[in-house]
């Protein structure tokens, strides 16, 4: 039984690393008033 929790919290411990991973860039919310980019034609 502790060998199986042993192995439980490993793998949620791994998965919560690795779920940051590629999380790159400003950390911050960007302006609401932001209008949308015009298109080319």
């Amino acid at each position: 039984m502790k060998r199986l929790l042993t192995a439980l919290i490993a793998i949620v411990a791994v998965s919560s690393v690795l779920s940051g991973c590629g999380q790159k860039g400003p950390l911050y919310l960007p302006d609401e008033t932001q209008e949308p980019a015009a298109q080319t034609e």
